[in-house]
């Protein structure tokens, strides 16, 4: 049932952990801002992800904890209790956040009755499963907007057909920081940048560097400015792609000292980014960049987002023929990245350059 607004003037938000899950719940995010306007909304999560929300106002405040462990639910529940929330609304699925606001001695604890954690919330949604119990390949964006319209969102008026576009923003202070870095990098004013991200949380996500030094090339000679990007942990991955190019070498982003926040700035600039299923892909539709989204063991079904108007998608699938009951995540062979040809990719590229009007999530033999 809806809460009782009168009483209801405190939510903490867990949001997930991983970059792109937040990007796709920020239409979730954004609902319950305008629905609770006069409420105090905070955003518990780890750190970085407050640099991704800042200047959005989708929440007035990241609690920014470390929550792995029995230490880290305690020191969580420590942080939020001494703020009296009236709610909490659990994006995380894990049994630890469920946890973490009960310790926390919040009333009302919202999320879905997974990960043996039923027991500790006041208002548990199904999970969506097929007839088999397996989950179903929704989109991440659905999932966290079905969790919110059930207990929040039909309860303040807010009806939930009114889900809307992924949205980030940039702060003046990242904006500041990512120009430095395209200045670093030797992008000038009215360079065409094309960003390509090549690494991702598994191997088997990633597509072959040589196949991203193949794209970097084809982009170089036809005048593009090509930038990799990379965490601190994929630089071998970063690497390996300059070293296959044959042409010039495109600038690798982790050399030049990138951050979350001035990436975001870098993303909003370029005007293609090339990536696999990996949390800069995310970033660049809610920031409305042009995007080629590769994917192979993982199904894309998890992962369709709304892109703003006139920022496409192409995504790249690895076996498009796979019938809608399997799983692309249960069929890594058939699904592999190396399905996946240059071609193919470079297909997509063009038509993604070639018209800012071409319908989002368009999927690619």
């Amino acid at each position: 049932m809806p809460p009782n607004r009168s009483n209801f003037l405190r939510l903490l938000i867990v949001l997930p952990s991983w970059v792109g899950d937040v990007a796709m719940a920020t239409p979730t995010l954004r609902a319950i801002r305008n629905a609770y306007p006069g409420v105090f909304i905070a955003g518990m999560a780890r750190a970085g992800i407050d640099e991704l929300l800042e200047s959005s106002g989708l929440v007035d405040e990241v609690l920014v904890v470390r929550s792995s462990g029995v230490m880290g639910i305690k020191r969580a529940a420590a942080r939020a209790r001494p703020l009296r929330f009236d709610a909490a609304l659990l994006l995380k699925n894990s049994f630890s956040s469920a946890l973490m606001a009960r310790v926390a001695g919040i009333p009302r604890r919202i999320g879905y009755d997974r990960d043996v954690r039923g027991m500790l919330l006041t208002d548990a949604l199904d999970p969506p499963r097929r007839p088999d119990g397996s989950w179903e390949p929704i989109s991440a964006v659905r999932y966290y907007w079905n969790l919110a319209a059930a207990y929040l969102l039909d309860g303040a008026g807010r009806p939930t057909s009114g889900m809307g576009t992924m949205e980030l923003d940039v702060s003046p202070a990242q904006a500041a920081a990512g120009e430095e870095i395209l200045s670093k990098a030797g992008v000038g004013r009215h360079d065409r940048v094309a960003m390509l991200n090549p690494g991702a949380n598994a191997a088997v996500k990633r597509w072959p560097a040589d196949r991203f030094a193949a794209i970097a090339d084809r982009l170089s000679e036809r005048g593009w400015k090509v930038l990799v990007n990379g965490s601190p942990a994929e630089a071998d991955v970063v690497a390996a792609v300059l070293a296959a190019c044959r042409g010039p070498a495109p600038v690798a982003l982790p050399t030049v000292g990138i951050r979350l926040g001035s990436l975001k700035h870098v993303i909003r600039r370029a005007n293609l980014v090339v990536t696999n299923d990996t949390g800069p892909r995310h970033m660049a539709a809610a920031l409305g960049t042009p995007l080629v989204s590769l994917f192979g063991p993982t199904d894309v079904r998890w992962a369709i987002i709304p892109t703003r108007p006139g920022a496409p998608e192409a995504c790249v699938i690895a076996d498009p023929t796979l019938p809608p009951e399997l799983i692309a995540n249960d069929h890594h062979d058939r699904c592999a990245m190396t399905k996946i040809s240059v071609d193919r990719a470079w297909e997509a590229v063009e038509s993604v350059i070639g018209s800012s009007h071409q319908p989002a999530n368009s999927l690619t033999a």
